[in-house]
């Protein structure tokens, strides 16, 4: 599913203007995305939660070279920890 395609499932289901749900739509992924970039964690309830996490340097292997060691350095990634309600209907357990 693209953005498109919820901004359209989101229009069929309410009746509301496309131009109106897509601004609404973009305005909750840039809020999402301001609130990760400050380090805060956001948190859906039956959805699931959105967090910064820092992954420590380590240490790698090129797989095309295996005696060759490649340093990789401390970055930030984001973690989804889906929450139970959405695990439940998605998985069936």
């Amino acid at each position: 599913m693209t953005k498109h395609d919820l901004v359209m499932r989101i229009v069929e289901a309410t009746g509301l203007p496309q131009d109106k749900v897509a601004r609404v739509v973009q305005g909750v992924l840039n809020a999402i995305i301001d609130a990760l970039r400050k380090g805060d964690t956001v948190e859906l309830r039956n959805f699931g939660v959105f967090r910064v996490k820092e992954r420590q340097p380590r240490i790698g292997r090129n797989p095309k070279q295996p005696d060759q060691v490649v340093r990789i350095p401390r970055r930030k990634v984001v973690k989804f920890k889906p929450g139970s309600l959405m695990r439940r209907l998605v998985t069936g357990s």
